[in-house]
């Protein structure tokens, strides 16, 4: 993996961006838009909280943090356990905290010859439970649910517009955030990207951002973000329309 791409970690920000094969168009309609959503919402969701976003034609931009301490709800062992019989939609993506299972009772076991072997049982017996526990629950990789959107995508993408072959760029990029001045510049920079780009001229007259959910104070994670790194919605507006726009990596 080259020196640039940053290996996704939970409980860190990154931003993460990513556009059309040879800047290609991603999205031509509303119906484009709206689906790329639902399948960021659907592989995404589960993994990370999203702070901020745009979709722009042949390009995207995200803002995530990435949850910490993920387990897959349902293992492959209960999944094979359904069947159509039982009428249960299951979601393999769904994901819940972490919380280890209590230790299950062990057999009585032939009492040990001396001291070195009593140590050595039980760290036999804690190997066994730790593979045991591993082969029950899966631990989500956030870098293959981004992959399986790109992927589900670019399916959805070719099978419309009768196109074969890659869509997306092969590496999609994404930049670790470590400072609370870098979160912020950050949501300000995605939010300013249509304008940066020339298709508008503020914010508002774009429609596929989060600046609007920001606006709507509905949202309680951007509403937090917004006290804690703003202040208050006055001065979240006001530092988009003074923002340089200007990001290291573009």
């Amino acid at each position: 993996m080259p020196d640039n791409i940053e290996i996704i970690k939970e409980g860190r920000y990154y931003h993460i961006y990513n556009r059309g094969i040879n800047s290609c168009n991603l999205f031509n309609e509303e119906g484009d838009y709206l689906h790329f959503l639902t399948l960021y919402e659907k592989f995404i969701d589960p993994v990370a909280i999203t702070y901020a976003w745009v979709l722009m034609p042949n390009h995207f931009h995200c803002l995530v943090y990435i949850k910490e301490g993920l387990v897959y709800k349902y293992t492959m062992e209960d999944i094979a356990r359904f069947t159509t019989d039982d009428k249960l939609e299951i979601n393999k993506w769904e994901t819940i905290p972490f919380q280890p299972k209590p230790k299950p009772k062990l057999k009585p076991k032939p009492k040990p010859d001396s001291v070195n072997d009593l140590s050595a049982l039980k760290e036999k017996e804690k190997e066994k439970e730790k593979e045991k526990y591993l082969l029950e629950h899966k631990v989500p990789d956030p870098t293959k649910h981004f992959s399986h959107l790109f992927n589900s995508y670019s399916k959805y993408y070719n099978a419309k517009y009768i196109r074969h072959g890659t869509l997306f760029e092969r590496r999609f990029k994404r930049k670790v955030i470590n400072s609370e001045d870098y979160l912020k510049r950050c949501i300000i920079y995605i939010h300013n990207n249509p304008s940066h780009h020339k298709f508008v001229s503020h914010p508002l007259e774009y429609s596929w951002s989060s600046y609007f959910d920001y606006l709507s104070e509905e949202n309680e994670t951007m509403k937090e973000c917004v006290e804690k790194l703003f202040g208050d919605i006055a001065n979240f507006k006001y530092c988009h329309k003074h923002s340089n726009n200007d990001f290291e990596w573009e």
